[in-house]
């Protein structure tokens, strides 16, 4: 935020804080009994990405960067799974999860795009 570094301008910088936003919104849905659960989890989990991503991105190896993505690239598979879940629970209607769902899209292929990029430099 304040540093305003070169990755904050990039893409997967973007939406990653996109999806960590989103999920915020998302579980604002969710019932009260899930408050210390199943919202921490997806929270802790999107925030997670976001924080990867940005210290990924700030790496000068190319094996650090790779693993920082990885990390990351997991934590966007346990949101989904999370969401599915909370959405197979009735906590949240398809419609209003629609906007995360892209944007797990999203996050899922750049990561995937840059371990592939730093599978080459190596």
């Amino acid at each position: 935020m304040f540093l305003q570094l070169a990755h904050t301008k990039t893409e997967i910088f973007q939406q990653s804080q996109n999806l960590a936003l989103e999920c915020y919104r998302v579980t604002k849905l969710f019932p009260s009994e899930e408050k210390f659960a199943m919202v921490q989890q997806i929270r802790r989990a999107a925030m997670s990405v976001h924080l990867n991503v940005a210290e990924g991105c700030s790496r000068k190896s190319l094996a650090e960067r790779k693993r920082f993505f990885k990390i990351s690239r997991g934590l966007v598979i346990e949101i989904d799974a999370a969401i599915g879940m909370a959405s197979k629970l009735d906590y949240c209607e398809i419609k209003a999860i629609e906007s995360s769902g892209n944007l797990i899209i999203s996050c899922f292929k750049q990561l995937t795009g840059s371990i592939a990029s730093s599978n080459k430099g190596m």
